[in-house]
């Protein structure tokens, strides 16, 4: 049974045990009746091959409130795209309507190009963009009001995650606008480096240095900030801009923090335990696997600060870097800790290779971020692309639609 603690500025809606789940589901059919649901699935053609989505499907196939799914496709070839449409048209039922993006196609291929020509920038190919091209979809289709993501590789996925997920977005009663899922990752060790090792340690780093910033104190609330399961109202999709890299989860939590009243932000545990696939650290080579995300994570954390007024010199990256060091160490005692009751396995040299290569990783982030404050610019939110292309809206429908032409209802 989880805790009863409520700590930060958000919500946290707790897991207590397994009761009610048919009366929740219950509620959210009775709520979808006026508040549609729309679910994006953001999918690697190799992720089909896998047994992860294939229980997802099952599962999905239970549900009955969900009005659209959009599976947003990675580098697809045309072929791997009609095998993409084969493998998720069981989904269509009565009431439901799928749909695939393709990315990769002439038509959205066009589209990016005509963004591009727009003097705006969607971005490099990756899940950011793939995931912002879908919400588009559903923001100009105009029939959703609430927008839920997750993840295709969850192994221990049930439909209660999406209940848990929806559940307080969609229900008036509630009426948050934006909630995040999170959950324990745990098999016979503790999983989640990046947040555990990271992340935590670099916001506990930063409000040492920076004091009680609303922003620090506001991420130092969220028990799982890179969890990939979020649902909010279709309207923040319409606003909110996003990064296109690995820095997905902060961004989009930092505009959270920019368009929403925090009073109307939550988190939720979705499950007990969750498991997908383990990135690589790669230690060696910063574009690739935990490296990479990292590097992306720190480059966001410091951009959303330096956007918010705060000055960050030279020698202040170097007191952050030590300072991380120290609060991740002490971290890691306490992780081993608690592995040790739980007879967990608990491996402390490659805990500390993780925080040794993750200072490296705000090191090189702080270069970046120095160099070019600016960082890396945000994907356009959508009402400047439909202020920007009047039409765009219109296209982007007809697009995604003639793709799935004669594949979908």
């Amino acid at each position: 049974m989880s805790d009863f603690v409520q700590k930060g500025p958000i919500t946290t809606l707790h897991l207590f045990g397994d009761r009610g789940r048919e009366a929740i589901e219950q509620q959210i059919e009775q709520a979808a009746r006026t508040r549609p649901i729309a679910l994006i699935l953001p999918c690697l053609v190799s992720e089909m091959e896998g047994r992860a989505l294939q229980g997802i499907l099952e599962a999905l196939n239970q549900v009955s409130y969900l009005r659209e799914v959009v599976v947003t496709l990675g580098p697809a070839s045309a072929e791997e795209f009609r095998n993409a449409c084969e493998f998720f048209k069981p989904l269509e039922k009565e009431g439901r309507r799928v749909r695939i993006v393709w990315n990769d196609g002439e038509r959205i291929r066009a589209l990016y190009q005509e963004i591009e020509r727009a003097r705006l920038s969607a971005g490099a190919h990756g899940k950011g963009r793939s995931a912002w091209m879908a919400s588009g979809y559903i923001v100009a289709r105009g029939e959703a009001y609430i927008i839920a993501l997750h993840d295709c590789d969850i192994l221990s996925y049930t439909r209660d995650m999406l209940n848990r997920l929806v559940y307080p977005t969609v229900m008036p009663a509630l009426d948050y606008q934006f909630c995040k899922g999170y959950y324990s990752r745990i098999t016979d060790r503790m999983h989640g480096r990046v947040t555990r090792l990271l992340v935590a340690p670099l916001i506990y780093s930063l409000t040492k240095i920076l004091g009680h910033l609303p922003i620090l104190v506001y991420f130092a609330s969220f028990r799982y900030p890179l969890s990939g399961e979020f649902s909010m109202v279709a309207d923040l999709a319409r606003v909110n801009r996003i990064p296109a890299d690995w820095g997905l989860e902060v961004g989009v939590l930092a505009e959270i923090f920019r368009n929403c009243s925090l009073n109307r932000v939550c988190q939720v545990e979705l499950c007990e335990n969750y498991e997908h696939k383990h990135q690589e650290l790669s230690p060696e080579d910063p574009h690739k696997g935990l490296h990479r995300m990292a590097i992306d994570i720190c480059t966001a954390i410091f951009w959303i600060l330096f956007s918010s007024g705060v000055v960050l010199s030279r020698g202040a990256f170097n007191t952050l870097r030590a300072t991380f060091l120290l609060e991740a160490q002490d971290l890691m005692t306490m992780y081993e800790h608690d592995a040790r009751i739980n007879s967990l396995i608990y491996d402390r040299h490659a805990e500390a290779t993780a925080i040794e290569m993750f200072a490296e990783a705000i090191g090189t982030a702080a270069e970046i971020i120095r160099k070019d404050p600016m960082g890396r610019p945000l994907i356009p939110n959508w009402s400047r692309i439909f202020s920007a292309i009047p039409d765009f809206a219109e296209k982007l429908v007809l697009a995604v639609d003639e793709d799935n032409e004669g594949k979908f209802q």
